[in-house]
C-alpha cells in the first residue's frame, strides 16, 4: 500500500512540474519565436482550414496573400481593359524573341536581373562563370541571345539606359550581331521590362548610394541622336563624385536626375525636347512625361514591384510562361530602410518627386490588378478542365445509370388493367423507362452542377482577396 502511495506521489509530482514547464515555456518561448510552439500552431492552423483554402505544391496556405505584411482591402481606383490586363505573351525563346530589361537605379534591379540568368529553368542555361560580371544567354541550338539586360549583354546602350535609348538602340545592336540572312528575316519581337519602387524609398536609397560615391556619369542619355549640352544637363557636384553629402543637399540641386526618375527613365523624352527645358514650361513637360510614361509601362510586356517579390515571381511566369528555380524572396532590411527620415522630410521627397508617387500608384494599381486578373484566369481554366473530366467521365457513368434506373422502376400502384393491344403497352414501358433515364441523368447533371456552382461560389470568395 505504502508502495502505491509512494509511486502515486510521484507521478503526481511528475505531472505537476510538466504543467509547469509547459506554463514557462509559453511565458519564455512566445508562439512567433518557439519552433516547438510554432508547429503546433501550424498543425492547429491546417486542421481548422475553411473548405475554400487550397494548398500549394509545397504543403503551404497561398503565398501571395501574406507576403507584404500588414493587409488591407485593395480596391482599384483605374479602370484596364482586358488588353491592359492579360499580358501573357507567346515568348519563343527558339526563335527571335527578345527580352529587353530597362533598369532604373535603386529599385531592385540587380537582385532582379541576377534571377533572369541564374533562376531560370531553360533548356539551355545561362552560362555564369566565377569573376565575369556577364553570362552568356544562348538561346537552344543558336549562338544568339535571348535577354539584353547589364547580366547577359552589359551596358551596351549606355549605363542605365532609360526607355528613349533603348527602344532606339536595342534593335540597331542587335541587328548588327546577326548575319547578313537573318538581318533579311521579318524583325523580331522585344519584350520590354522593369522593376520600380516606392518613389521616397528608391530616393533615399539613390542618395545612400551617392553619399558612398557612386556616380552613373558614365551614361549617356542620347535623345533624338544626340547627347545633352552641358548647359542642358549640369551637374550638382564639383569633383570626381559626390560623397559624403547630406540628405539636405540631395534634395536642394534643382538639377539632381534622382527627382522623379523613374517616370523620366519611362518616358519618352523626344515629346518634350528632350533635356531642352526652355520648350515648355516645367508642369506641362512633367504632365507630358508622366502620361508618356504611364502608356509605356502600360503597353510593356511585364513590370514588377520591388515591394511585392512573390506576385513579381508568379507575373513574370504567367507572362512569359517561364518558371524560377527558387522562389524570390522579399528583404526589407535595405540600407534605406535603416535611414531614419523624420516625416516632414519625408513629406519633402514626396513633394520632389510628385510626379513619381503619381506613377507608382498607377502602377500599383496596374499591377495588383494584372495578379488578379491572372489568378482568376488560372483559376477558371483549372475549373474547365476539372469540367472537361467529369463529361468524360459522365459519359461513361451514363449507361449504367440508366440501366439501374431501368431495373428498379415499379409502378407504386398497379391500377386494374384493361386488356390492351400488345404495342400499347411496349410504348407505355418504353415512355416509363426513358423517363426514369431522362430524370435519373438529370438527377445526376443537377449533382455535378451544384458541386461546380458551389466551386464557383468559393472561387469568387477566394478572389475576394486582400492586398497591401
Amino acid at each position: 500500500m505504502d508502495e502505491k502511495s509512494y509511486y502515486s506521489r510521484l507521478l503526481i509530482a511528475l505531472l505537476m512540474v510538466l504543467c509547469f514547464g509547459v506554463i514557462v515555456l509559453q511565458y519564455v518561448c512566445p508562439t512567433s519565436d518557439c519552433q516547438l510552439l510554432h508547429l503546433v500552431s501550424l498543425s492547429s492552423r491546417l486542421g481548422s482550414r475553411a473548405p475554400g483554402d487550397r494548398m500549394n505544391g509545397a504543403g503551404a496556405g497561398d503565398p501571395y496573400s501574406s507576403e507584404d505584411g500588414a493587409l488591407v482591402r485593395f480596391v482599384p481606383r483605374f479602370n484596364f481593359t482586358t488588353k491592359d490586363l492579360n499580358r501573357a505573351v507567346d515568348f519563343n525563346i527558339k526563335g527571335d524573341d527578345v527580352i529587353v530589361f530597362l533598369h532604373i537605379q535603386k529599385t531592385g534591379g540587380t537582385t532582379f536581373g541576377r534571377h533572369l540568368v541564374r533562376n531560370i529553368q531553360l533548356e539551355r542555361p545561362c552560362e555564369c562563370h566565377a569573376g565575369q560580371k556577364k553570362c552568356t544567354c544562348y538561346r537552344p541550338g543558336k549562338r544568339d541571345t535571348w535577354l539584353f539586360s547589364r547580366f547577359s549583354t552589359g551596358w551596351s546602350c549606355g549605363l542605365h539606359a532609360d526607355w528613349t535609348e533603348l527602344t532606339n538602340c536595342v534593335p540597331s545592336f542587335m541587328g548588327n550581331r546577326e548575319s547578313q540572312e537573318r538581318r533579311r528575316t521579318p524583325s523580331r519581337n522585344y519584350y520590354y521590362i522593369t522593376i520600380l519602387r516606392d518613389p521616397v524609398w528608391r530616393y533615399l536609397s539613390e542618395w545612400r548610394h551617392v553619399q558612398r560615391g557612386a556616380t552613373w556619369k558614365a551614361s549617356k542619355h542620347m535623345c533624338d541622336s544626340r547627347l545633352p549640352t552641358v548647359s542642358e544637363l549640369p551637374s550638382c557636384y564639383t569633383g570626381d563624385d559626390w560623397s559624403g553629402c547630406s540628405l539636405e543637399e540631395f534634395m536642394v540641386c534643382p538639377y539632381n536626375l534622382a527627382n522623379n526618375r523613374q517616370t523620366r527613365m519611362l518616358a519618352d523624352l523626344s515629346l518634350v525636347g528632350c533635356y531642352n527645358l526652355s520648350i515648355m514650361n516645367e508642369s506641362q513637360r512633367w504632365a507630358v512625361l508622366l502620361e508618356s510614361a504611364k502608356r509605356n509601362l502600360r503597353n510593356m510586356a511585364f513590370f514588377g514591384l520591388t515591394e511585392y517579390q512573390r506576385k513579381t515571381q508568379y507575373l513574370f511566369e504567367h507572362t512569359f510562361r517561364l518558371s524560377f528555380i527558387t522562389p524570390f524572396t522579399q528583404l526589407n532590411g535595405t540600407r534605406a530602410a535603416s535611414v531614419e527620415v523624420e516625416p516632414e522630410t519625408q513629406r519633402r521627397i514626396r513633394k520632389l518627386n510628385q510626379w513619381d508617387v503619381e506613377l507608382y500608384e498607377y502602377a500599383r494599381d496596374l499591377f495588383l490588378q494584372r495578379f488578379q486578373y491572372a489568378r482568376q484566369t488560372e483559376r477558371r481554366e483549372a475549373r474547365q478542365r476539372r469540367l472537361q473530366e467529369r463529361r468524360k467521365l459522365r459519359a461513361k457513368v451514363k449507361p449504367w445509370w440508366g440501366v439501374t434506373g431501368k431495373a428498379v422502376f415499379k409502378p407504386t400502384t398497379e391500377p386494374p388493367m384493361t386488356e390492351q393491344p400488345p404495342s400499347f403497352l411496349e410504348e407505355k414501358q418504353a415512355d416509363a423507362g426513358q423517363t426514369l433515364e431522362s430524370e435519373t441523368e438529370g438527377q445526376v447533371e443537377d449533382n455535378w452542377l451544384e458541386e461546380d456552382d458551389s466551386e464557383t461560389i468559393l472561387d469568387y470568395l477566394e478572389n475576394v482577396e486582400q492586398w497591401r
